[in-house]
């Protein structure tokens, strides 16, 4: 499952990084406020250049976060078969955009190398779709796919950044089983997963997906970077928290819940949420009070009326949530998700909160250091599909070709790429 690049790359790659500072003065600026006309594609560019060892600036607060390479006529090209709009800056210039950057809430990081990308996520095809895959393959960044066996195998080693498919990291199938379980692809998944944990040696899904989830922690803490969204957030600590107890009801794994459940939850072993109180109901779509989502379907506005505020760093001092929160806008349309957001009473005090949803108790975007490695959740399920439902077809991205919430996503791509440095112009 290695990516193998092919020679003819290479051999571009080696004539890039001889000739692109040696021939060329000039830089290629990659904007990212509104005179981009495809930012996703942009952030696939910055990582088509990344592969082929040629390092960018990521210009931290200017225009929208944007990108600075070496001037080359084969980059140059790469955008334009992208579509991404790109300007040509002489070296007086590019020298007055950094001074510029030097006097206001702006900083210059350099990417280096690009990172090593994987996605947990199941095999068998389902009737739901995944806004991570979706972006990492109209922005063409390259990635493998990991699900539990290759997990347990130590396989993530292999990762400098790993996205969770929106799992039900307590065995529950998603908690789809009032309204699915009589559909083929619940019985199809269930059966799978039941085959799976069996032939890995455990007699439960929901045992299997403990060990699945201590894997990950230990990759994190090891200084591997994690992204989530949707259900693999808050489900991934209801599972650290859960390591000693039976959270899950009988209809999922054929015995009872542990009655003292919720009293034997251990909060010192989750990454980013503590004192939440679990939904054992296998009849409710719900894993816990983490999730904002709202119980009454009448409270559900408009993606509009639900928008979250992104919140402002200092590139300087906070480089970090200064390059995962960069856009176009600070203003985000809102959408919903099994795991919408967090409620910020449940979330842990080292956080750092990336954005939220102004009057509210709602937290849509955090981030925070375990161990070597960081955790980033995002909450929703598709920044463009406010009430996407099981079975809808998937967002076309080409129609959201500057989409602020696919931007945040993105961001979280480019960032293991990172490392804050002098700058040379």
């Amino acid at each position: 499952m290695k990516r193998r690049r092919p020679i003819g790359l290479l051999l571009i790659a080696a004539c890039l990084y001889v000739t692109a500072a040696a021939v060329h003065a000039d830089r290629l600026l990659v904007p990212m406020d509104l005179q981009q006309r495809n930012h996703l594609k942009a952030y696939g560019l910055a990582f088509w250049v990344l592969e082929r060892n040629i390092e960018v600036d990521w210009l931290l607060n200017y225009r929208g976060g944007s990108f600075a390479v070496q001037a080359h006529d084969l980059i140059a090209q790469e955008a334009r078969i992208r579509g991404v709009t790109f300007e040509v800056v002489s070296e007086p210039d590019i020298a007055r955009i950094y001074a510029q950057i030097d006097g206001a809430n702006m900083d210059v990081i350099r990417l280096e190398k690009a990172p090593r990308m994987a996605v947990y996520t199941p095999p068998n095809a389902q009737p739901w779709d995944d806004a991570v895959t979706m972006a990492l393959e109209y922005a063409g960044i390259d990635y493998d796919k990991l699900w539990d066996e290759q997990v347990i195998e130590g396989r993530l080693d292999d990762y400098d950044w790993l996205h969770l498919h929106h799992e039900d990291f307590t065995g529950q199938y998603g908690k789809f089983y009032l309204n699915f379980r009589n559909e083929a692809w619940y019985q199809e998944q269930q059966r799978l997963y039941e085959d799976q944990a069996r032939r890995l040696g455990f007699a439960k899904v929901s045992e299997q997906k403990k060990e699945v989830t201590r894997r990950i922690y230990e990759y994190v803490a090891g200084g591997g970077f994690l992204f989530a969204m949707c259900s693999a957030t808050d489900t991934f600590d209801i599972a650290l928290a859960a390591q000693g107890t039976d959270v899950v009801a009988s209809v999922f794994d054929g015995d009872p819940i542990d009655s003292q459940a919720q009293s034997k939850l251990d909060f010192s072993y989750t990454v980013a949420f503590e004192n939440f109180t679990l939904e054992t109901n296998p009849l409710v779509y719900e894993h816990s009070d983490i999730d904002t989502t709202p119980k009454d379907p009448r409270l559900i506005r408009s993606a509009e009326a639900e928008y979250f505020t992104l919140f402002e760093f200092s590139a300087r001092h906070d480089p970090v949530p200064t390059m995962l929160t960069q856009c176009h806008t600070n203003v985000v349309n809102g959408f919903l998700g099994q795991t919408t957001g967090f409620h910020k009473s449940l979330i842990k005090d080292h956080i750092v909160l990336l954005a939220e949803v102004e009057g509210t108790d709602q937290v849509k975007y955090i981030h925070g250091q375990v161990g070597k490695g960081t955790i980033t959740f995002y909450g929703g399920h598709d920044p463009e599909d406010h009430k996407h439902h099981v079975g809808d077809p998937p967002t076309q991205l080409d129609l959201h070709r500057s989409s602020p919430g696919y931007r945040l996503i993105l961001n979280n791509v480019l960032f293991p790429a990172a490392k804050k440095q002098e700058r040379k112009t």
